[in-house]
């Protein structure tokens, strides 16, 4: 009985220990992951991995401003659920059945110098950009079958004009759904777009939403692809100084998907 007790013992302590390794394993994995991503620094509070269940529990994400910035956190999300698919993921594929990302505060910044933090994000750039980077290199591998994206608010800081910053508050409360994502430059531009469409941000930074959601719709399919293309439309309604030719075209794409987006209603 003591030798079962003993042994019963050592598998508990062995199941735990390999629980511990993986997660710090899986901690470390991710941090790259998101840093080759987004090209900045960022801090994970925790991260658990099912032993019996292909889930990932991703606790306290925090995004850091690069240096020059007066603000430290660019951005907060709290929690993040992932549900992947072993298989795929044994032959090197990212396939996620199920994601939940909750961001919970996006802190746009810009500093003494002009200079706005969403500028250093990999993300956000133009399309001549993304075109020489697909020849010199191909994305990951990665299929998300449904996000459930939840933005709770935004935050301007503005430092250009010197002393205290101006600041303004969004708070947006997106709860939105999409499907079928298969480009790690296309999510985190969803998220971004999401994020500040409802926004003033656009005016106030003079930082393009509208070309950002315009390069969702080359690379996102289904429901995302049209979701982001009515958005597109709602914020060219918005901004000042968009080509009127441009504004007509999103419009009409808008008026075939009509009630797509939460926010977009």
């Amino acid at each position: 009985m003591k030798k079962l007790i003993v042994v019963i013992s050592a598998i508990l302590v062995l199941f735990a220990f390999a629980a511990v390794t993986k997660n710090l394993a899986a901690t470390l994995a991710i941090s790259a992951g998101v840093r080759a991503v987004t090209g900045v620094k960022l801090n994970i509070k925790s991260v658990n991995i099912g032993v019996f269940k292909t889930l990932v529990d991703i606790k306290g994400l925090e995004m850091f401003n690069p240096a020059g910035f007066e603000d430290m956190l660019m951005a907060n999300a709290p929690e993040i659920y992932v549900d992947y698919n072993l298989g795929d993921l044994l032959r090197k594929k990212a396939h996620f059945e199920e994601v939940r990302f909750d961001l919970e505060e996006l802190v746009v910044v810009k500093n003494k110098e002009g200079e706005l933090n969403l500028d250093s994000l990999k993300v956000v750039k133009k399309k001549e950009d993304d075109a020489g980077i697909s020849k010199k290199k191909k994305a990951p591998a990665l299929q998300i079958d449904v996000l459930e994206l939840k933005v709770g608010k935004v935050i301007y800081k503005d430092y250009s004009a010197g002393g205290p910053p101006k600041i303004r508050e969004y708070n947006v409360n997106i709860n939105a759904r999409y499907k079928n994502i298969d480009d790690p430059r296309a999510f985190g531009r969803l998220v971004l777009f999401n994020a500040l469409v409802s926004t003033g941000v656009s005016d106030l930074a003079n930082f393009d939403v509208v070309s950002l959601g315009e390069g969702l719709g080359d690379t996102l399919g289904g429901a995302a692809s049209k979701a982001a293309g009515k958005a597109a439309g709602k914020a060219l309604e918005t901004t000042e100084g968009v080509a009127k030719g441009v504004k007509e075209a999103t419009e009409k794409a808008a008026g075939a998907i009509k009630d797509m987006l939460p926010f977009g209603k």
